[in-house]
């Protein structure tokens, strides 16, 4: 029997420039290196509750400009370059394997 982890989706976006992004409707994805919560949860910004309506892995070489506007960025260099401005002496590694949370106002 497997027991299922808790996770704390409360961590999922801390960041202010990324919480206004949500309120504005620009973000609905967050890519994490680990997993905050499952399908159903929910989490608050302001007064609204944003719901996960998807959870699931993949690789950063696999992130698309689609997936960059998801994130809140014009386009895939914008969001390369706000992963590696994050952590000192950070690179873009595509075969990273990176948590994927989509969400949506519930």
């Amino acid at each position: 029997m497997s027991k299922q982890k808790n996770f704390d989706i409360s961590q999922l976006i801390t960041r202010d420039d990324m919480i206004t992004k949500v309120k504005e409707g620009k973000k609905t994805a967050v890519r994490r290196n680990n997993r905050y919560g499952n399908v159903g949860d929910t989490f608050q910004i302001a007064n609204q509750t944003y719901e996960l309506v998807r959870v699931y892995e993949q690789y950063l070489g696999d992130v698309t400009e689609a997936n960059a506007k998801e994130e809140g960025f014009e386009n895939l260099d914008a969001y390369k370059e706000s992963i590696t401005s994050i952590h000192d002496n950070a690179v873009w590694v595509p075969k990273l394997v990176v948590w994927v949370h989509e969400f949506q106002p519930k």
